[in-house]
């Protein structure tokens, strides 16, 4: 047999098809390009990516806690606390803890509920709703659900004893936390502001200082297992926090105390209905020693209404919980919490005489012997108007410097005239009206004045007495400030230096003179001109203060668009001492409703008040004048149990009158008034009882309301009571003042020779 040739496939010799040699092409660059790519994402994870990456995964299987910085102090110029941290506590829960717990508590006998036990014990301690804790114990995918903030230390460690009594180590938590306090609560609460919950400055130096203040928080990191609990890996991180700075302040709280006392009596005894500020400031250097609002507010409570704006919202028909209740809330809020002292602009009035009576003097358009003659009303030709005067029946002829003193319109509508208008307008903007002081205070407000294009001749003759523009309380200040300390206008601060933990000062703020507006020679005339006005017959007289010569004008100006209701601003500005001044004191009284509405009456009685009290504090001398001295108020000796003809021989020796009751050779036993009364020297009378037995007799205390010092102290003296003088000086001055108060009510019965302090108020039409 032949040898057999074996089949062949005929496939094997077929050719490929060309789209199956595509398809396989297309599928081996698919194939090659993903595992570039994978390579490519691989490598990009390895390098470039790496960090976020990591990250990732860390954020994943990480708990990050932070650790708060803690918040820098405020102090005042002395070292006085005003702003600190105290600590409190935080509870917050681990529902996925809770969660966890619990399913091991169900697979044993066992039976407890553990989110309505945490629910009912923390609800009762920490005083909130029992069913608000429950509902953060269904939120089992979280490790933290905040229950309350800022616990107290008694609440804290109730929290503990429940920790401890149960077991709840893993599910409840504490973690100390700081909260802002303030030690004075009210004092300078509009200067200092507040923190936030999240302890950020919302207001004031803690807003305006908020960076320097609130530090930089740390964080501290561990690792945890989906359910929350730390694993056993050595991955943690800390990172430390970074305490805030403290500022120390040029304010005094002595000061500070003396002004907002003042503050509030002239916005409670005027009625007030638009709040009252004041400043102190040194005149030299722009420190500010004391800035006050009044109604004040709680720091410590600040989303609490004061008592004023809680009697409006009562009084609003509101219901509470409805959307207006709460937006007239808010807006009361937001008004108490602004600084009326930098944020608000008002008319100057006449205490802006001053600046216009520094500008005529520096530019040599008057001197001080030049004549006026004031009718009550000054008419103006050239713009077909008549202007009064605040006194309408007018002063007569009248100098310069009485015109200031007296606080004529008409002779300061006639220099200002002579001043022409660009000369005006061109010392406005050097005294800084155009623009904010710079004070380091957030919401410092801004004056409003004519444009210059538009500033007219009529203009011109209305804002030389101080009316229709508005400036603030702190440019006015400062431009005062400027006359007083020879003609440098000054930049006002609150913050003298920043330091840090270890005391380092780190900031300082020097005293920063901006420019030379007018000469000492011109101010030195100006301050005279003014310390006149207080010590003589000028309309400030109430500013005075024995033993300082005090340099004062006040100012009373109608409030644009009041309608058909007048409504007023009464202030009045002062610097002293007049001859080497170093500190000014500025009180104004917004809407004042009772009584004289005078700045002379409203303002002028509580600014000489604060000079009073703060002067010799501030180690100002007082410099008595001889009348000052035969006219001072003394101190009674004490004199009991001394022979009766010695004890009056001493009392006759400080200047008293001296009446025994009894046996003249006899021991004193009792005596009126008591020992270390203050009386004034020249008229008391001390009555010297030398029968144990014999009673005082007693004498009804009669009403001096409304009379003039001569008859008031003529009065009591018929009456065989002394009289303690407070207030206007008119004792020295002559029998203009009237009585305003008495510190004892009219028919009390006392015993005779008791002193009744009576205070004395100048109630003349003076602006």
């Amino acid at each position: 047999m032949g040898e057999q040739t074996p089949r062949r496939n005929p496939s094997e010799d077929a050719p490929v098809h060309p789209k199956t040699t595509k398809r396989a092409g297309w599928l081996l660059l698919l194939m090659v390009a993903m595992l570039s790519f994978l390579l490519i994402r691989i490598l990009l994870y390895q390098t470039v990516q790496y960090d976020t990456y990591r990250q990732k995964v860390i954020d994943q299987v990480t708990t990050e806690s932070q650790v708060n910085a803690t918040r820098g102090n405020i102090y005042d110029r002395n070292g006085v606390l005003l702003a600190t941290n105290v600590s409190t506590y935080r509870v917050f829960i681990s529902p996925s803890s809770i969660a966890k717990e619990q399913s091991n508590y169900n697979q044993t006998d066992v039976n407890i509920q553990l989110d309505t036990l945490i629910a009912e014990h923390l609800s009762n301690i920490l005083e909130v709703d029992y069913e608000f804790v429950l509902k953060q114990t269904t939120y089992t995918k979280y490790l933290d659900r905040t229950i309350k903030k800022e616990v107290d230390e008694d609440m804290a460690d109730r929290v503990r004893e429940v920790i401890d009594a149960y077991g709840l180590e893993q599910m409840v938590y504490l973690q100390t936390t700081t909260t802002r306090y303030y030690p004075y609560s009210t004092l300078a609460s509009h200067v200092l502001g507040f923190t936030g919950s999240d302890g950020t400055g919302l207001y004031g130096l803690e807003y305006s200082y908020n960076q320097l203040l609130s530090g930089t928080n740390g964080r501290y990191i561990t690792a945890r297992d989906a359910q929350g609990n730390e694993m056993p890996t050595p991955y943690k991180e800390y990172i430390a926090a970074e305490d805030g700075y403290h500022i120390h302040t040029t304010l005094d709280v002595f000061v500070q105390s003396a002004l907002e006392e003042q503050v509030k009596a002239a916005y409670l005894n005027s009625n007030a209905q638009n709040r009252a500020a004041g400043i102190v400031m040194n005149v030299n250097t722009g420190e500010i020693l004391g800035m006050a609002t009044y109604p004040s507010f709680d720091l410590n409570d600040p989303w609490s209404l004061d008592a004023d704006s809680a009697k409006e919202l009562q009084a609003s028909g509101y219901v509470q919980g409805t959307e207006g209740y709460a937006k007239l809330k808010q807006e009361l809020l937001l008004d108490m919490w602004s600084n009326k002292a930098i944020t608000e602009s008002y008319i100057p009035g006449s205490t802006f005489k001053i600046i216009t009576a520094a500008m005529a003097l520096e530019e040599g358009v008057v001197s001080l012997e030049d004549t006026f003659h004031c009718t009550g009303a000054l008419t103006w030709q050239e713009f077909h108007t008549t202007i009064h005067c605040h006194k309408l029946k007018g002063h007569g002829t009248l100098t310069f410097v009485q015109g200031i003193q007296q606080s004529c319109n008409p002779v300061l509508m006639t220099v200002g005239h002579r001043l022409g208008t660009s000369t005006f307008y061109s010392y406005l903007k050097a005294f800084g009206y155009m623009q904010k002081t710079g004070v380091d205070l957030s919401g410092e407000g801004n004056s409003i004045f004519a444009a210059e294009p538009a500033f007219t001749g009529l203009d011109l003759v209305i804002y030389s007495f101080g009316q229709n523009f508005n400036v603030t309380l702190m440019q006015q200040i400062t431009a005062v400030s400027a006359v007083a300390n020879g003609g440098y206008l000054v930049t006002p601060y609150l913050v003298s230096s920043v330091t840090d933990g270890n005391g380092s000062v780190l900031q300082k703020t020097d005293a920063n003179i901006r420019r030379q507006v007018v000469s000492a020679q011109v101010c030195k005339t100006v301050s005279k001109i003014l310390e006149g006005g207080v010590s003589g017959d000028g309309g400030a007289k109430n500013a005075y203060v024995a033993g300082y010569r005090v340099a004062a004008k006040t100012g009373t100006s109608e409030k644009k668009n009041a309608g058909s209701i007048e409504e007023y601003i009464c202030s009045t500005v002062a610097y002293a001492p007049a001859d080497n001044p170093q500190y000014a004191v500025i009180i104004i009284v917004d809407e004042p409703k009772s009584g004289v509405l005078y700045g002379s009456v409203v303002a002028a009685p509580y600014v000489g008040r604060v000079m009073e009290t703060i002067l010799p504090y501030l180690d100002v001398e007082a410099v008595y004048s001889e009348a000052e001295l035969a006219k001072m108020a003394v101190k009674t000796p004490d004199v009991t149990y001394w022979s009766a003809s010695l004890a009056e021989r001493t009392c006759k020796s400080y200047g008293f009158k001296v009446r025994i009751v009894g046996d003249p050779e006899g021991v004193v036993y009792k005596q009126y008034p008591a020992p270390e009364t203050v009386v004034e020297k020249e008229s008391a009378t001390i009555i010297l009882y030398t029968d144990r037995a014999s009673e005082p007799e007693m004498i009804t205390v009669p009403n001096l309301i409304g009379k003039s010092a001569l008859a008031a102290n003529q009065e009591l003296t018929n009456q065989g009571l002394n009289i303690r003088i407070k207030g206007a000086p008119s004792y020295l001055s002559g029998t203009q003042a009237t009585v305003v108060s008495q510190s004892v009510a009219a028919g009390t019965q006392v015993p005779k020779g008791t002193v009744i302090e009576v205070t004395f108020l100048y109630l003349e039409d003076s602006d």
